[in-house]
């Protein structure tokens, strides 16, 4: 029976298009506290890898969705908005492939990701997706307003139960910032009962920090019991994690020795590993031609056995159904692969590209500098040899041409890095620790440079 939303699909027609074969033995309304929400078994098109997880017996798909970066439109006042259309068409498509596990927040994409989310994931019955969100107290962190924003996500995502919660971007600001988050204020322990009374399933944390603030939050296990934990793990964080963040190779093991099971974060390492310089991208292709090259990243996070979901952002459906069809199945990587892809990541950290993620917790900027897009077109110039240096090259004057009219283009010009005044509002919000001010101003005095030197455009 379809419900009265034209735009949802009914049970029958949804097992039907994922190949479920049998029904689902929990209620739609949520989770019964004690029970183990038991997966439909069967094949889906294209036969997507599904791990495990050993503490609750969920079944997930190895590509989860990251809905961080939900496609934007304008309304009809010009603010900017979901596209909740978009959002649907994805979801569908994700779900009728055998990815169930959504991973949102409070805070991504202006605080409207929540909402969207549930709208598409509500036309769908309830026990085919497993939901994660966060406690994302970064401002205010009072029990009055982390409860609030807690219970809030719940009325945002049109549920009664939150498979697996995360306290977020655990790690920034040390120990001493982490307990007066969660536990001076009494929330580890207030979530703590909210998982045993059954309104979460899962608790876990997402980590973005240095080794020691990571060895403190995860030797909390004896007493919390972390079913999960998120990390940032990619085939150059794995050794060469830049910053302060800790490189995935100990992060992965640390947690593998417990038996806590993996959700990995950035995979592409914020797009920068599908968006390479020429010469990485040929050596990628000349190994395997008929792979994509952020197929071998996917793969790469694959691979790991204590790895429960690969979060990707995917904004368009081009995304989407490659990512699928990397884990449709997944071929693991082998001992060589990884030796090849050690190498690689050696000859992209000789690229200065910033480590910006586009994960917007900087935005918005009091005074309204678009930071990502300024970083990100930096970066792609970086990537595609458009860095002007010498003015006496042969391709000063190319490479000039190009970051400055790709500069205008990607960025207005009322937000660009030259109106940066270093107010550093924006750095403690950075899960990647850039000071941003100083790239800021670097591309500005870069940009200036350009602009003096040479004829007009």
């Amino acid at each position: 029976m379809k419900t009265s939303d034209k735009g949802s699909i009914s049970r029958r027609e949804f097992l039907k298009r994922t190949g479920t074969a049998a029904a689902i033995g929990i209620a739609a309304a949520g989770c019964t506290p004690g029970r183990h929400r038991i997966q439909a078994s069967g094949e889906v098109p294209g036969e997507m890898v599904f791990r495990t997880n050993p503490r609750t017996g969920d079944r997930v798909s190895l590509l989860g969705y990251g809905c961080m970066r939900w496609p934007m439109t304008t309304d009809g006042q010009g603010r900017e908005v979901i596209d909740q259309e978009q959002v649907n068409r994805l979801v569908d498509t994700a779900l009728a492939s055998g990815v169930n596990y959504f991973d949102t927040s409070p805070v991504y994409c202006q605080g409207l990701s929540e909402k969207a989310t549930a709208i598409a994931l509500s036309r769908h019955p309830r026990e085919s997706y497993f939901l994660a969100t966060k406690l994302s107290n970064f401002s205010n962190w009072s029990r009055e307003n982390s409860i609030l924003m807690y219970r809030k996500s719940f009325e945002n995502l049109m549920t009664d139960c939150i498979d697996y919660y995360l306290l977020h971007s655990v790690g920034n600001g040390g120990r001493e910032h982490f307990d007066a988050r969660y536990i001076e204020n009494g929330m580890v322990d207030f979530l703590m009962a909210e998982r045993e009374a059954g309104r979460i399933r899962n608790l876990g944390f997402s980590f973005h920090g240095n080794r020691e603030s990571f060895d403190y939050v995860l030797g909390l296990h004896e007493k919390v019991h972390w079913d999960f934990v998120q990390i940032q793990m990619n085939y150059v964080d794995w050794r060469h994690a830049a910053s302060r963040n800790v490189d995935a190779e100990y992060l992965y093991g640390e947690l593998s020795r417990r038996g806590i099971p993996a959700v990995i974060m950035e995979p592409l390492l914020g797009g920068r590993l599908s968006k390479v310089p020429e010469y990485i991208a040929e050596r990628l292709k000349s190994r395997d031609p008929y792979r994509s090259v952020a197929s071998w990243a996917f793969r790469f996070a694959g691979t790991y056995p204590s790895v429960l979901t690969v979060l990707s952002g995917m904004t368009w459906m081009e995304h989407l159904e490659e990512n699928i069809r990397t884990y449709s199945p997944l071929e693991p990587l082998t001992e060589e692969d990884l030796a090849f892809l050690e190498e690689t990541a050696v000859l992209m950290m000789q690229y200065p590209t910033v480590p910006c993620n586009d994960c917007k917790y900087c935005m918005p900027c009091p005074y309204g500098i678009d930071i990502p897009a300024v970083l990100l077109h930096y970066n792609k110039c970086v990537n595609e040899g458009d860095i002007a240096q010498d003015p006496g090259s042969e391709d000063y004057r190319r490479a000039r041409r190009a970051y400055l009219v790709g500069y205008d283009r990607a960025v207005e010009k009322v937000r660009q890095a030259d109106h940066c005044i270093g107010c550093k509002q924006c750095i403690p919000h950075c899960p990647q620790s850039i000071d941003i001010p100083h790239e800021l101003h670097r591309i500005a005095r870069y940009v200036e440079n350009l602009k003096r030197s040479g004829d007009s455009l």
